[in-house]
């Protein structure tokens, strides 16, 4: 099953760029390895999501799926 990256950065699919970097900012803060826990799995999957939808071609791609 395919990750859907506007929820693990909880917004919605009109976000506009400023709204998806701010909550990549914020879930970093949040999930990073220092201060949330040795699982830095978290952290890797916010990463992943904001290197397609901080793209604006990657993104294209995933709302025309």
């Amino acid at each position: 099953m395919p990750r859907d990256f506007y929820v693990i950065l909880g917004i919605s699919a009109s976000a506009t760029p400023d709204e998806v970097r701010h909550a990549y900012r914020q879930k970093v803060l949040e999930l990073h390895p220092d201060h949330h826990g040795p699982d830095a799995k978290p952290f890797f999957e916010v990463q992943k999501a904001y290197a397609v939808l901080g793209d604006p071609g990657k993104r294209r791609y995933t709302m025309n799926r």
